[in-house]
């Protein structure tokens, strides 16, 4: 998904629903690895979390309000209030657990 304007993306994070948010690069090894582990679990809970990805490259104003400084970054928002922040490679039952924890 790509977001071109700040107000959409604003949107999509104060849903009441929690919203997983990944911050990737096309160019990052390790968000290539983590992209298929985020599917999986965005499948796994698509009942109980909602799944976005963005590219920081080309949402340079996302990327910068969350100060996403290393990729790739994981946010889980609810209501627009961040409720947990990863940045690096998890497992599926790692992110399986944290999204849980706070959900």
């Amino acid at each position: 998904m790509s977001v071109t304007e700040k107000k959409s993306f604003a949107a999509l994070i104060n849903a009441s629903v929690p919203v997983l948010v990944d911050f990737y690069a096309t160019w990052c090894g390790p968000c290539q690895t983590l992209g298929p582990i985020v599917q999986q679990v965005a499948k796994e809970l698509a009942d109980q979390v909602k799944v976005i990805k963005v590219d920081i490259d080309r949402n340079p104003a996302a990327a910068q309000q969350f100060q996403i400084r290393s990729v790739p970054t994981l946010m889980l928002f609810k209501e627009g209030q961040v409720l947990w922040r990863k940045a690096g490679l998890m497992t599926k039952r790692e992110l399986l657990s944290s999204i849980l924890s706070v959900a």
